[in-house]
Formats: structure tokens, C-alpha cells, sequence
């Protein structure tokens, strides 16, 4: 194994849908599902083809209502290609003895390769190999090779090449009682014998996506002439070459295909674009070596070595690998966000949520530029942001709990439950912590980079504006002498009101209330970080005064933070008040109580009723935050903060949290890194394989989890490595678990390039001669060392 392949034996249709979301290929303008090219949506397969920006909203009558959702657009399959012999129906999985299948994800250059040998109802027996690529080097390029050989026949054969934009919305069963016709056909179009394309236009967004396609037959390393005819409909397009085979000879298929949108840049007529860059295109070898190179190059930047464990190390790169799928340099500038389910599903309909925030630190030190690109997303949509806090009745910029193409509220007000079939109401838009999340992102992104500029330009102003809406949110409890907010949820989503209340959000929720503490304290000091004209300007445009600064520190100062009888820092005001769970009961009763919040509405009872939790949410403090950090703020709130707050806050709600969402694990295993470290090896595994196994029954092949394979990425960096930015000094203080030998990864620290290794009981950070020309300063508490460029530094660990 070289750490690199992800392999299947065998077709099974009941984990096909999962194996098509893992060996995805995207090159983060599109992704396309590993759906074999031959087979249509069938409730097996499902090929899904998807691109950054790519929204349209549709309304929905439900019981006499409107209801109305934006979706990430599945867009028209460009994958059709299909072989029918001497004139019979085309192959497809249903229609023939599979003699031999193997179904492979070369993680390394993001290839899928399918390798089947069949039997026909004829008896004629034959092996085809797939290989399939989005290409990383051009972004609006993919390529499908086919290698067809008959092994005891010689024959007439027709390949179907078409491009097929007859397709829905419809990878989610629950979502299925809404609409999900997001296209018009407009035109399918020949250029030439040889392309053919396909024009369509989203239903409500008015976004034209066009895709084009040359198909060639090679045998021994000539192009066949075979004979072409065209099939065409307003929403399909199709051109079936026709050509003989003999026995033992392989013949190969190349479908190069080209696509565009009218969201690109420098395109008049996206049909004429994509067939003109289709004609154009290569050979499959030679756009399959520049892709190969542009991942190669990609790895260089962005591998984590985990030595000590092959399947550990494999599935570390599977995830980066799906990472650089949906946020890679091509994504920079397309003024994309990073959907919670990747590009490669419908689940959370191709929404960006706050978990973006467990794959900005492994982004910011290896593709500054991708990090920004996304940072900029939210920049873009500032306007909506302030629009919805004035319509709210508050100040600043109050940002979506679901973001799409504008950056106004996508959330939905009803949700169906699975296990009920009932429509409940959806209460989660009050999670507004992702508010607090972009700042935090906006904030290590500068640690991590320096990036005045953006600072200056964007960020500064988002994070004052964030603040200034938190201020607004809060209000003084003179009775406490301290500040509160009210009506939010935290990350827990087991809790979105009180028992029996009307009105949704809760008060005082202990991670919302510590954050807004720590931003505050930022925020007030924010303007002196920038020039001074910066400065200046900046307050000026946002009307910001020495009040406003003033009354951030003292919130900074003064939050307040509830807190148990036995000192326990309570997850919300009212927390002690709640039930207890019988736990071992309902673990009893059912194989999975990881969605608890859904058995216990089934039943007729409520969640919110109990000390239970969905996933990590006071918890998700001692992820985002050191002691040292933690103990700073609640020292300046005037709470203590003993060398026992971690362990015993952490152990408390480790025994009510159910980790019904795969980001509790990661924030588990790292807040346990220090404290038990084979535990928290136990959660890592557990987060690791949650998609590769998919852990909650039927989810991943919807759409893989974007913050849990990004936070398996961070517990490395951040708790196994122990890398940390902290008042302009990179620290490590590695934990390496008892199940790795050694870590070895590069990164980028303040445009300085590092190759960072951890292993026989020491550090060594290496500096590349081609750096940045400044030094910089890192190393573990106690011994920080200044570096230059082709410096060498070794740590000797405890």
C-alpha cells in the first residue's frame, strides 16, 4: 500500500451511493460523483455533478404553504457513455454476470478507476477499464478513458457519448416532497463531426451552464475512423460511434469534455466557450499528466506523513484530498464558500455553515490564498449580513446560520424527521455563534498570514461589525453587574428552546457568551493594529467612537458565564434545571441513539427536556482555545479558572453528549489529547472513519462531511503536533498518540515555507533556503528560537 488507493472488491448496490460520494474527482470549480458513466439515477446510482455558486431557489406548496429553498444544483450529467454489442440494449450492471469487478480512488492525482469484467446474455465475455479525472491544471477540463477488450468475440460495437440535462435534485430522500427541477434546456448544439454540447439555464437564478464533448476510438494507437450519428433532444444530446472489435484487441474510448458557466470570467456564450475549449483539448494522456502534475504540486504543499499506521495515513490523505476537491487554488477567486457537504452531494442543500472554521487552519498555513478567496466570500455578503440585523432590531452584521448565493438566510423553517415522517419546526437559524466563528476565522487566518492588507481592506471591518451586532444582541443585567444574551442556540441542536416555551433560543449559552468575551477584548484593540489612516477611515465609514470601543472592553470584561453548584460551566442559564437522561435505557432500546433528538420526538417526548447533547458545545471552548488563553479570559471575566476546569468541564458532558454530528468526535479527541490521550485515539478513529464507514447509517452518500474530515486534519496539526499561533510565535507542544510513530508535514508561516518533524522524542523544524527573506520565531514553550531562511532547528521533547 502507498497510502494512496482506496479500493473496493466486488459491487454492492446497497453501499454504491457511498462509494460514489468517496471517490469523487473535483478540482474546486466542480465535482462530479464516482458514479459509473454507464448507469443512470436509479436509487442505486446517482452521478451528480456540482460547482461552486451554482444556487437556485424553487418554492414548494406544502399543506396550502409556500415553502422555498435554495439548492446547489445538480447539474447535467456530462459522464453518459455506453457500449451496447451487435445492436442489443446498452450494458448496464442489472443486464450482465459480473465475472470480476474492482472499483479504485487514486487519492494521489483524484482518479477513479473501474475494472469489470462481464458475461452477456450472448455468452460473450468482456473486460472494461474506466479511468476518469476533473483536472486540477485546467479548471473547466475532464477527461473518461475507456479501455474496451472482448475476450472470446470479435463484433459490431456502438458507443453512446451524450451529455443529459433532464436531471433533479433528488440524492436526499427526505428533501423529495420538494421541488427539485432547477434547469431549462435552451439549445443542444454540433461543432464539427467530432464535439457536441449542451446548453442549459438554472430556473430562477438565470445561471447558463454549458458543457461540450469530443469523442475519439483509438486502436493500436490510431484514431478510428468510425461512423457517427447524432441524437438530439432541447434538454439531451447524444453521438453513438460505431466500429468493429476483435478478439484480445483493446480498443480505446477518450471523452474529453469541456464546461463553462455564465459565472466565469472572460466568457460571452458559454456553449460557444465549451465547445471551442472541448475541440481544443488534448489527448486523455497528455491532460492526464498536466492534472497529475498540478496534484503532485499540490501535495508538495499540503501532505500530512502519519507513520506508524497504513490505514491512518491513507484516510489523513483521502480527506485532504477531498478537502483540495471543493477548496483548491482554482477556488480562489470564484467567490465560493465551503458547503458543508462538499461538492459531491444535497445534503444541507450545498449550504455553508459555520464548520468551515475546523478547515481554516489547516487552509491559512498551506493555501493562504484559498483561505482569503473564502474569507472573501463572507466579505461580499456583508450587506445582507447588515440588512438582516436591522431587521432583527440590531446593529452591526448578523450573518446567516446557512449561507448560499446571497448571504441571506437560507435555513428552512420546517425539517422532516426521518424516523417520525412529521414536518417539525426548525428553530436552528438561531445559532448565531457562526457569527462568532467568522471572526475567529477572520482573526487566526491574520495570525497565520500577516495579511495587513486584507486586514485592512475586509477583514477588520467584518470583525467591527460582528462585534458591533454582539453588542447589540447583549444587554447590561444591572441586578448582576453583567452582560447577557438571549434567544440563541449553541452548537448543541438537541436544545433550541426551553421545556414547553413557545418562543425559540436560550439564555446565556456559556460558548456563545465566552466567545463574544474574547472577540470583544479583539475588537477593541482592532483599530490600533491597522495604519493609522486605516484606522481612521474605517471608524469613520462605520461610525465607530471611543463609546463603542469602550463598551466592547467592558463587555470583554463582564459577560456573564453560568455555572452549576459544583462549579461546572452550564451550557446555557436553566441547564441545571433539566432531567437527567437514563442513558443506559435508551442505549437498551435502540442500536444508535446518536440522533436522540429524533427517538425522543417519535416517542412524543422532548429533547429539550434533558441534560443531553447533540455534540460538543461548552466543549468546543477548550478546542478552539489553550488553557493558557482560556484562563486569560475568564480571569478578566472575574470567574476562576483552576488547573481542573478543563478536565472536570470536559467529563461531565462527555457522559451526556450522544455525538450526533461526526465534528463531536474531532472536538473530543482533541480536548482529550492532553488529558486521556488514548481516549482522545479512540475519538480521532472513530471521526477518521466517519464517512469511510458511514457511521450515521445513509448520510455520507448524500454529501461528505466537509468539518469532519477538515477537523481530523486540525487534531493532527493542532493537538498531535500541537501547533499553535500565539502573539507572533509559532509553538508546538506535540501529544503524538501511542498509535503514531511520527508526524511530518510542511506549512507556511507568514509567507515562510516549513517542514515541520515530529518523532523519536524530538521536534525539528526546517526553514526552506527559498523562503521569505524575514526571520521568524518558533519553537516549544520555553525555547523559542529566531529562524531564517535554511535554518534547522531541533527540539529535544520530554
Amino acid at each position: 500500500m502507498d497510502g494512496f488507493l482506496l479500493t473496493y472488491d466486488g459491487f454492492d448496490p446497497r453501499t454504491e451511493g457511498l462509494r460514489e460520494a468517496l471517490t469523487s474527482t473535483g478540482n474546486g470549480y466542480l465535482c462530479t460523483r464516482g458514479a459509473a458513466e454507464w448507469e443512470d439515477a436509479d436509487g442505486v446510482h446517482y452521478p451528480g455533478t456540482y460547482a461552486h455558486g451554482g444556487y437556485n431557489r424553487e418554492t414548494t406548496m406544502m399543506g396550502g404553504l409556500p415553502v422555498l429553498n435554495e439548492d446547489l444544483v445538480n447539474l447535467p450529467n456530462w459522464l453518459v457513455l455506453q457500449v451496447r454489442v451487435e445492436g442489443e440494449d446498452a450494458i448496464r450492471f442489472d443486464d450482465v454476470e459480473l465475472l470480476g469487478y474492482r472499483h479504485e480512488y487514486d487519492i494521489r492525482h483524484a482518479t477513479v478507476l473501474r475494472r469489470l469484467r462481464f458475461r452477456d446474455h450472448a455468452g460473450r465475455e468482456t473486460t472494461l477499464t474506466s479511468r476518469r479525472f476533473v483536472s486540477m491544471a485546467d479548471a473547466h477540463h475532464a477527461g473518461i478513458e475507456w479501455t474496451l477488450v472482448p475476450e472470446n468475440w470479435s463484433g459490431h460495437v456502438e458507443v453512446i457519448s451524450a451529455l443529459d440535462s433532464r436531471v433533479t435534485n433528488s440524492g436526499v430522500p427526505r428533501y423529495r416532497q420538494l421541488e427539485g427541477r432547477h434547469l431549462n434546456p435552451v439549445s443542444p448544439r454540433t461543432f464539427g463531426p467530432e464535439v457536441i454540447a449542451l446548453k442549459a439555464e438554472t430556473r430562477q437564478s438565470n445561471i447558463y451552464i454549458s458543457q461540450a464533448t469530443r469523442t475519439r476510438v483509438f486502436q493500436g494507437g490510431e484514431q478510428l475512423p468510425a461512423t457517427r450519428t447524432l441524437y438530439q433532444m432541447e434538454d439531451y444530446i447524444q453521438q453513438v460511434l460505431a466500429f468493429d472489435v476483435r478478439q484480445g484487441e483493446a480498443t480505446r474510448v477518450e471523452k474529453m469534455v469541456a464546461f463553462y458557466t455564465s459565472r466565469d470570467p472572460a466568457v460571452s456564450d458559454t456553449l460557444v466557450r465549451a465547445a471551442r475549449s472541448a475541440a481544443r483539448h488534448s489527448d486523455f494522456a497528455g491532460a492526464s499528466e498536466r492534472h497529475g502534475a498540478a496534484w503532485d504540486e499540490l501535495w508538495r504543499t499540503c501532505d500530512v506523513g502519519a507513520s506508524g499506521n497504513e490505514q491512518v495515513q491513507l484516510l489523513l490523505r483521502l480527506h485532504i484530498a477531498h478537502l483540495l476537491q471543493v477548496c483548491s487554488p482554482h477556488t480562489a477567486d470564484l467567490d465560493a464558500g465551503m458547503p458543508a457537504r462538499g461538492l459531491n452531494g444535497e445534503a444541507y442543500r450545498g449550504h455553508v455553515f459555520w464548520d468551515e472554521m475546523y478547515a481554516f487552519p489547516f487552509l491559512s498555513v498551506r493555501l493562504p490564498e484559498v483561505a482569503r478567496g473564502l474569507l472573501m466570500y463572507r466579505y461580499r455578503r456583508i450587506g445582507e449580513a447588515r440588512a438582516a440585523a436591522r431587521e432583527a432590531g440590531f446593529r452591526g452584521a448578523m450573518f446567516p446560520w446557512q449561507s448560499g448565493s446571497e448571504g441571506v438566510e437560507e435555513t428552512q423553517r420546517v425539517h422532516l424527521n426521518p424516523l417520525s415522517g412529521r414536518w417539525e419546526p426548525d428553530l436552528s437559524r438561531n445559532q448565531r455563534h457562526v457569527n462568532a466563528a467568522i471572526f475567529f476565522n477572520i482573526w487566526n487566518y491574520f495570525q497565520a498570514t500577516s495579511d495587513y492588507a486584507f486586514l485592512e481592506s475586509y477583514g477588520a471591518e467584518m470583525m467591527l461589525d460582528i462585534a458591533r451586532f454582539w453588542a447589540s444582541i447583549a444587554h447590561f443585567n444591572s441586578a448582576r453587574e453583567r452582560y447577557e444574551i438571549h434567544g440563541v442556540m449553541g452548537p448543541d441542536e438537541f436544545h433550541e428552546k426551553y421545556p414547553g416555551a413557545q418562543q425559540g433560543g436560550l439564555r446565556n449559552n456559556a460558548y456563545t457568551n465566552v466567545m463574544v468575551a474574547w472577540l470583544c477584548d479583539i475588537a477593541a484593540k482592532l483599530p490600533s493594529l491597522l495604519s493609522a489612516s486605516s484606522a481612521e477611515g474605517l471608524r469613520a465609514r462605520l461610525g465607530i467612537g471611543d463609546d463603542e470601543l469602550a463598551l466592547w472592553q467592558d463587555m470583554s470584561r463582564r459577560m456573564f458565564v453560568p455555572f452549576d453548584s459544583g462549579g461546572i460551566i452550564s451550557q446555557f442559564e436553566g441547564w441545571d434545571e433539566l432531567e437527567e437522561l437514563d442513558w443506559d435505557a435508551y442505549r437498551a432500546k435502540y442500536e444508535n441513539i446518536q440522533r436522540l433528538d429524533r427517538i425522543l420526538r417519535a416517542e412524543g417526548d422532548d429533547p429539550d427536556r434533558y441534560k443531553i447533547a447533540k455534540q460538543a458545545d461548552t466543549v468546543m471552548l477548550f478546542f478552539l482555545f489553550s488553557d493558557e488563553e482560556l484562563r486569560e479570559i475568564f480571569e478578566r471575566l472575574g470567574y476562576d479558572y483552576g488547573s481542573d476546569t478543563a478536565a472536570r468541564n470536559i467529563a461531565y458532558y462527555d457522559q451526556r453528549t450522544s455525538h450526533g454530528s461526526t465534528l463531536s468526535f474531532v472536538t473530543h479527541a482533541g480536548v482529550l489529547a492532553a488529558l486521556d490521550p488514548e481516549s482522545s485515539w479512540e475519538r480521532f478513529l472513530v471521526a477518521l472513519r466517519s464517512d469511510v464507514d458511514d457511521i450515521q447509517g445513509g448520510t455520507t452518500q448524500e454529501g461528505i462531511h466537509m468539518g469532519v474530515m477538515a477537523g481530523t486534519l486540525e487534531v493532527v496539526q493542532r493537538y498531535y503536533a500541537g501547533t499553535q499561533i500565539r502573539d507572533g510565535v509559532l509553538y508546538f507542544t506535540p501529544r503524538l498518540p501511542s498509535g503514531l510513530d511520527g508526524l511530518s508535514f510542511p506549512l507556511q508561516f507568514r509567507e515562510t515555507p516549513l517542514l515541520v518533524t515530529l518523532g523519536g522524542g524530538q521536534l525539528t523544524v526546517a526553514v526552506h533556503p527559498d523562503g521569505a527573506s524575514h526571520p521568524i520565531r518558533a519553537g516549544i514553550p520555553g525555547d523559542v528560537r529566531e529562524l531564517c531562511p535554511g535554518d534547522r532547528a531541533v527540539f529535544g521533547l520530554a
